[in-house]
C-alpha cells in the first residue's frame, strides 16, 4: 500500500564525491558532496550557491572530482559539519558547522598534484577526476523562497586517474563494474553498494556505443571561461 508522504528532503542515494578546489588565499579545499551524476565526461554539481566550494570552482573555473570507495567512509565522515566559509554563514551555524582550514589534514588524506588542472588529487581515492568549468545554472529561480540559495555546475572532465585494480583485465580503458564499491549517501547516511543482483539486458550495449565525441587530449582542452557567479 502506497502512502502520501511529505520528505524533507529526496536524497534517493547517489554517489559520494570529495570536490578539491582552490581558496581566494590559494590554499586547497576538500569538501564532500552527494549531489552528482554524470553523462559521458561531463558532470552535473548541486550545491548551496554560497558555499565555498561553487564559489572557487566559478572563480578559477577547474576543480577535482575524488571518488571515495565504500571503505573510506570514516574519512569522509571526518569532514562533516565543516566549512572553509570564514566567517560561517549564519544558515550553517544554524546547523553545527564549524570553520575548518586544512580539510585534506582533518581528513588524513594526502594532496597530491593535477595534472591538469590546479587543484590537488586526494591520493587515497581509487578515482580521481580533474574537471574544467563548463556552464552553471541557478535552480529554483522560480521560487522565492530557494531563489539563488542553490546552484548546479556542469564540469567536464579532463583527465581520470583511476587504481589498477579497478581497470578490467585486458581493457585498460574500462572500469569494471564488479570491483569498484562507490560509497552512496542515501537520506544522509553511508552505504556501499550489494554485489552484482544478476545481468543487465543494457549491457549487451558495448560502452564505446555511447562516446559522444573523442576524449579531450590536455593539449586540445580549451580552458573555458569562468563564469560569473551571479550568471
Amino acid at each position: 500500500m502506497l502512502t502520501k508522504t511529505n520528505p524533507a528532503i529526496l536524497y534517493f542515494g547517489t554517489p559520494v564525491v570529495l570536490v578539491s578546489s582552490l581558496n581566494t588565499d590559494g590554499s586547497a579545499n576538500l569538501a564532500p558532496m552527494s549531489s552528482a551524476w554524470w553523462l559521458g565526461w561531463r558532470c552535473m554539481l548541486g550545491f548551496g550557491a554560497r558555499s565555498a566550494t561553487p564559489q572557487n570552482i566559478l572563480r578559477t573555473g577547474e576543480c577535482v572530482l575524488n571518488l571515495p570507495s565504500a571503505a573510506m567512509a570514516p574519512a569522509v565522515d571526518r569532514l562533516a559539519l565543516t566549512t572553509a566559509s570564514d566567517p560561517v554563514p549564519e544558515s550553517k551555524q544554524k546547523r553545527g558547522y564549524r570553520h575548518e582550514e586544512h580539510k585534506f589534514a582533518r581528513a588524513n588524506l594526502t594532496p597530491v598534484p593535477s595534472e591538469v588542472v590546479a587543484p590537488p588529487r586526494a591520493l587515497e581515492c581509487p578515482i580521481q577526476l580533474e574537471a574544467r568549468l563548463a556552464g552553471s545554472h541557478q535552480i529554483g529561480e522560480d521560487n522565492v523562497a530557494i531563489r539563488g540559495k542553490l546552484i548546479a555546475l556542469e564540469v567536464e572532465i579532463v583527465r581520470v586517474h583511476a587504481d589498477s585494480s579497478l581497470l578490467v583485465s585486458g581493457a585498460p580503458d574500462r572500469i569494471d563494474p564488479d570491483q569498484w564499491r562507490p560509497l552512496i549517501m542515501s537520506f544522509q547516511q553511508f552505504y556501499g553498494l550489494t554485489p552484482r543482483l544478476q545481468k543487465s539486458t543494457l549491457a549487451t550495449i558495448p560502452e564505446s556505443a555511447y562516446k559522444m565525441q573523442p576524449v579531450p587530449l590536455v593539449e586540445e582542452t580549451v580552458k573555458c571561461g569562468l563564469v560569473n557567479a551571479d550568471q
